[in-house]
């Protein structure tokens, strides 16, 4: 390829990649299911995306790590308090009878499906056990299921790709050595592979531990130390047994997230950032390599398989998982409901399939093509009926907006009365006794004592809170848990303006916007009410009392925005909190 080819080619690919995860977000949809048509379309439209003309042979090396990343980013997510007892079992389970029937259907559906000998049924088999973060966490952060199955589905997710990919890897030599007669399988590559990558993940966690502990990198340069410590030890493993790097890449990730000390915080915006344009640039680079060609003669076949897959092997695999487990029938059969294939079955496919074609085995060129769209059905299928099986099987958590107000004088409490009232689900926080026991008299429900320092630990989040507005009396106290807070929480986390005249200790423009903007800083709130004024709550389309100032819109939702003097388009249902000018009959002025 030209110059020019190279530079048309990156450019496409990093706009596709880019473009397709922000219109899947948009159209409120798993990002795969752009990702992978706008692949194929631009590989089938135009030679300079296809990575074997690219990057060139060595594409297949260069997946392997990226896959590494992937599953050392997934391996931070994975908390082994929540892995224990009947969850653990749950999760082994679903490992041992998804990879065993998984692979046995496969190789007996093949042959009949396809006209594939034995080998490459069995290549097949080991590719597609797979399921994979890169796609299992995208569908049920769509879904919304419940936690105890979110848990289990993203344990098995990202267990089975390390897994998966030896298996393949396995097969792979074994096919290399002989076929699959008798002695020919290589029981002891696996053993030894699993070995080289659990060796590898303890020296990646002691090189990680050397750097973001002792050397106490800050942000930066920590994460570059995590990029260049998962891309060399997964390397270094590759080169000692084959597919081993990623075994150490989730390991590593493992012994971060829960050693204590390591102290990773709970989002790591650039990390998170590079790993989602991995995933993309992998599946359009992949699924550029699929020629419509390639696709024509095992179309049909495909869709017999993904149904057998989807309707018949997953559903058995999740009865015989989970009978007896702590997970609920509608649990269960949701379940049964989500194997998609993702990053690691095309990236395995794409290394094997080149390799086993050269070597003369034949119809090993349909590997790809077959797993190509075994991942475009499965992604497809799961992708748009997954959240209304949910919704029907009575699993999707509530979606309702939950807004934590911390602080606890009058007119803080107040507030919160009125925003009750208009429908917002409202948990408050004060730290003083007799502030506590004022909320408790106001009826509003009161967050555990020990929020504060669980919001304040980097690898926590707080459950079930969309959005957290500090209204203490103490500024600095607002301006540093707006600071820490950010990590904690999905939504915005807002703080109360200081008074014109304060000097704090904590510069305030690191703790970003304020509650009310400018307009009204704490005193005024604290003086209006000191005078006789009160929190309303009334309809939008209500027309206004003189002299009330809206100060927030409460969606039908229960979700919360500020007032900041700009005003708010509003909707049919919505709600007003105001603060009056004048006392409200029958109010208590002393609070």
């Amino acid at each position: 390829m030209s110059e020019d080819d190279i530079l048309w080619g990156t450019a496409l690919t990093v706009t596709l990649a880019v473009g397709s995860q922000i219109l899947a977000g948009r159209l409120r949809v798993p990002a795969l299911i752009v990702l992978l048509p706008a692949g194929f379309t631009a590989g089938a439209l135009t030679d300079v995306v296809r990575p074997d003309r690219l990057v060139g042979p060595d594409f297949s090396v260069l997946v392997s790590l990226s896959v590494a990343l992937i599953l050392y980013d997934a391996g931070l997510g994975l908390n082994l308090r929540h892995l224990r007892g009947a969850t653990r079992s749950l999760v082994l389970r679903l490992l041992v009878l998804g990879v065993v029937l998984t692979w046995g259907a496969v190789m007996c559906l093949a042959p009949v499906l396809f006209g594939v000998p034995a080998a490459v049924a069995s290549m097949l088999g080991a590719i597609l056990v797979v399921s994979g973060p890169t796609v299992v966490s995208p569908l049920l952060e769509h879904v919304g299921p419940s936690d105890r199955v979110r848990r289990v589905l993203l344990w098995e997710g990202s267990l089975v790709d390390p897994v998966g990919a030896i298996l393949g890897a396995v097969v792979f030599h074994s096919i290399l050595s002989g076929g699959l007669q008798t002695g020919h399988f290589r029981i002891g590559t696996f053993l030894g592979s699993i070995a080289v990558g659990l060796a590898g993940g303890a020296v990646g966690a002691a090189l990680l531990w050397l750097t973001l502990r002792l050397l106490s990198l800050g942000e930066t340069l920590g994460t570059l130390a995590q990029l260049a410590t998962v891309v060399a030890v997964a390397a270094v493993c590759d080169v000692l047994y084959d597919d081993s790097g990623l075994i150490a890449a989730i390991v590593t990730g493992l012994v971060v997230a829960n050693l204590p000390g390591f102290d990773m915080p709970a989002r790591r915006p650039f990390f998170e950032t590079l790993v989602q344009l991995i995933i993309g640039l992998l599946f359009v680079s992949i699924s550029a390599t699929v020629t419509p060609r390639s696709l024509e003669p095992v179309l049909l076949p495909c869709v017999l398989l993904v149904a057998a897959l989807v309707l018949v092997v997953r559903p058995i695999v999740a009865l015989l998982s989970t009978i007896g487990s702590e997970l609920s029938a509608p649990e269960g059969a949701f379940t049964g409901w989500m194997a998609p294939r993702g990053i690691v079955a095309a990236s395995t496919a794409t290394t094997f399939s080149a390799t086993l074609a050269t070597a003369g085995l034949r119809d090993a060129d349909k590997i790809l093509p077959i797993t190509f769209l075994v991942i475009v059905g499965t992604v497809v299928v799961y992708g748009l009926t997954a959240r209304p099986v949910a919704a029907r099987l009575g699993i999707v958590r509530a979606t309702r907006a939950r807004t934590l107000l911390v602080g606890g004088d009058p007119w803080v409490v107040d507030l919160a009365r009125a925003l009750r009232d208009a429908g917002a689900d409202v948990l408050m926080w004060a730290g003083s006794a007799p502030e506590r026991d004022r909320i408790e008299e106001a009826g509003i429900e009161l967050a555990a004592g020990d929020l504060m320092a669980a919001a304040a630990d980097p690898q926590s989040q707080l459950e079930g809170v969309t959005s957290v507005f500090l209204l203490t009396d103490d500024d600095d106290f607002n301006t540093l848990m707006a600071i820490v807070m950010r990590d904690s929480v999905e939504g915005p986390v807002l703080r109360i303006g200081a008074p014109p005249d304060s000097r704090g200790v904590i510069a305030a423009d690191a703790a970003g916007g304020t509650v009310f903007g400018p307009r009204l800083a704490r005193h005024d709130l604290a003086a209006r009410y000191q005078q006789g004024a009160r929190f309303h709550a009334r309809s939008a389309s209500a027309p206004p009392s003189p002299g009330d100032r809206p100060l927030f819109v409460v969606r039908r939702d229960g979700r919360l925005h500020p007032v900041t003097g700009v005003p708010r388009a509003v909707a049919e249902g919505d709600m007003l909190v105001v603060v009056t000018s004048a006392p409200a009959t029958g109010a208590d002025p002393a609070g």
